[in-house]
């Protein structure tokens, strides 16, 4: 992904919105966080700088799964949903833990 250049002419609507989960293991236990961006790539950046939300900070953050979305509300509406599907985030959890195992 590029950078996105905006000008006052564009239509903030025309733009792209996401929801992710990330996911990060430590001493064995797996953690994700759920969010929405108009930046997938540079959101996920900010978590691993230790620049994200509290919860992030000083972990390694991978990403474990994203939708696209039209519109802001569509995009917030989804995180409230996915940040309470805890049988969804149990297997996004047990998938990473399958695949990296031990830290890293």
């Amino acid at each position: 992904m590029g950078t996105l250049e905006l000008s006052l002419t564009d239509d903030p609507s025309s733009f792209s919105c996401f929801v992710y989960v990330i996911g990060s293991i430590r001493d064995g236990e797996v953690r994700t966080y759920v969010g929405w961006t108009n930046n997938l790539e540079k959101r996920i950046a900010t978590h691993n700088s230790g620049k994200g939300a509290k919860s992030t900070r000083g972990r390694e953050w991978v990403l474990l799964y994203s939708e696209e979305f039209k519109t802001r509300g569509e995009a917030m509406s989804r995180e409230w949903h996915l940040k309470r599907d805890h049988k969804f985030r149990g297997a996004l959890r047990d998938t990473f833990r399958k695949q990296y195992g031990r830290d890293g």
